[in-house]
């Protein structure tokens, strides 16, 4: 399960808003990919795919596919505003290591495909 902090949920929920998209939703999962072997993807959507698992959130769904879902069960979502380098935080419990940006990570069992960042 995926929790999502206040600040996060009224971002998410602006960026639905305005994305004039009917059905738009948040998609959060994983990609081989980054620094680390495994970069996250976190976007406005509005296509679903035969495997994927839907959680309702306040006033909007999150989507997550099925190969993703062991990558980030437990994943805290947060929202900072920093001027130049605010946006979304992600606290995941089964990251460990992760490169210095911290968009991508690699768990105990899985290193992925690590990239030059």
């Amino acid at each position: 399960m995926i929790q999502i902090s206040d600040q996060a949920t009224a971002k998410i929920a602006e960026l639905i808003e305005n994305s004039e998209v009917n059905g738009a939703f948040l998609r959060f999962g994983v990609n081989d990919g980054g620094c680390s072997g495994l970069s996250y993807q976190i976007r406005i959507d509005d296509e679903m795919q035969e495997d994927d698992q839907v959680m309702e959130w306040s006033s909007f769904k999150v989507v997550v596919d099925s190969a993703s879902q062991p990558f980030v069960d437990g994943v805290q979502i947060g929202y900072k505003e920093a001027g130049m380098t605010g946006g979304f935080t992600i606290d995941n419990p089964n990251a460990k290591a992760t490169c210095g940006c911290g968009a991508s990570f690699r768990t105990a069992a899985y290193r992925g495909q690590a990239k030059k960042c």
